[in-house]
Parts: structure tokens; sequence; C-alpha cells
């Protein structure tokens, strides 16, 4: 375990340390594009693979920079294979920062947010994957945080990687989308916008409509073999 932190805390110290945050800002990618491309055409398979490690790398040692190298898989590789990266690079990356938070880093996430956990342990015992489906879908609190502090709930990491996959999509295709015309954008905020945000938001609300009209029609279901007195002995 001592092992496993050391090396984490090392890779980290290393990535500030030589300024590699530098290589991951809109910027950097924007005056290096020309050369992404040319690289891409002469190894596609290779710069394909090469980008996925890299960003497993990034989500799952939590470093800045997923948004930017999600612009990036757009201008590369398009909107079906740039997403396709995306997804399973950035839940691959998300598993092992929940990994990491459940066996190695539980005292320092305790101790470093414990508003965060005692709200998403709230939400996690109530609602428990819908709740972690809805953070997912609507960002209210940053992704690498949720990652970490899920890692120390009671959810299981198969539910945690899946619904992790399927709540970030759309997002994942908002970027990936906004990556295509990657040399036009000035801000990362100007991509996600208050419609974009509402319609998020709209979309999460789905799961719990769906789950009261289930309760609704289990209710009915358990009450179906009686049917309603006439008349009842007392007016409660």
């Amino acid at each position: 375990k001592m092992i496993i932190i050391a090396v984490i805390i090392s890779a980290i110290f290393a990535f500030f340390a030589f300024n590699g945050q530098q290589y991951f800002n809109l910027e950097y990618i924007q005056s290096q594009l020309q050369l992404f491309h040319s690289w891409r055409d002469e190894n596609p398979i290779l710069s394909a693979s090469i980008f996925f490690l890299i960003y497993v790398l990034v989500a799952a040692l939590s470093l800045p920079g997923a948004a930017v190298m999600t612009l990036l898989a757009g201008a590369l590789f398009g909107i079906l294979w740039g997403t396709i990266l995306v997804s399973f690079a950035s839940s691959i990356g998300a598993l092992f920062a929940f990994l990491i938070a459940r066996f190695v880093l539980r005292d320092y996430i305790e101790q470093r947010f414990p508003s965060y956990l005692k709200k998403i342990n709230k939400g996690i015992e109530k609602d428990g994957a819908m709740y972690l489906f809805t953070l997912r879908l609507v960002p209210v609190i940053a992704f690498f945080i949720i990652n970490l502090v899920m890692g120390i709930t009671r959810i299981k990491a198969r539910t945690f990687y899946i619904v992790s996959q399927i709540g970030m999509l759309a997002g994942t295709i908002v970027y990936v989308n906004a990556g295509t015309q990657l040399a036009k954008i000035e801000d990362l905020s100007d991509i996600v916008s208050l419609p974009i945000l509402l319609s998020f938001a709209l979309l999460a609300t789905f799961p719990w409509i769906i789950k009261i009209i289930l309760s609704i029609f289990q209710k009915r279901k358990i009450y179906q073999k009686w049917s309603k007195p006439k008349h009842f002995d007392r007016n409660l």
C-alpha cells in the first residue's frame, strides 16, 4: 500500500514539477494542432492508442487536462471515434481513481472531502446508482471528486463503472463535437452553454420520473388482489 501511495504521489509531483499542465491547456493544443494531425495521419492506430493511455492516466490520477483532451479527440478522430475513445478512457480512468480511493487513499479522502462524503453517502444510501447517474449527468460536483469520494462509499465497482460511462456520455459527445471546431474555440466556458446545461438537467430527471411511475404501478400491483370496500367501519 505504501509503495502504491509513493508511486502516485511521485507521478503527480513530477507532473507539476516539470510543468506538465502547460501541455494540457487550450492555447498549446491549438498551436500544435497541425503537428498532431500529421502524426495521426502517419500513425493512426499508434496515435489513438497513446491518446487513450494518456487520457486514462490523466483521469486515474485526477490531473487537470481531461476537458482539453476531449476536445482534441474530436479534432483528431472525429465525433464517432473521438467519442468512443474518450468514453472508455474516461470511464476506465475514473474506475482506477475509484479503486485507488477505496483501497489506498481512504483516510486522506475522509479528511480532505468530509462535506462531499457526507452528502454523497446520504444520496447513495437513499437512491443508489440513480444518484450517481444524476451527478455524472449534471456536473454540480467536479468529476474527480466524485471518483474519489465514491470509492469510499458502499457502491460496487461494476455499478460505478457502468453508471459513470452512461452518465458521462452526453457531456462527452458535447465536448467531442465541439472539438471538431477546436481552432475556433476561444474559451472552455463557451462550450457548455446554459441551454445545454438545462438539457442535461432535464435528461437527469427522466430516471426519477420513471422511478416514480414504477413505484405507483408497484403499489397498485400489491393491492390489486383486494377490491375497495363499499364502506368502512371507522372514519379515521
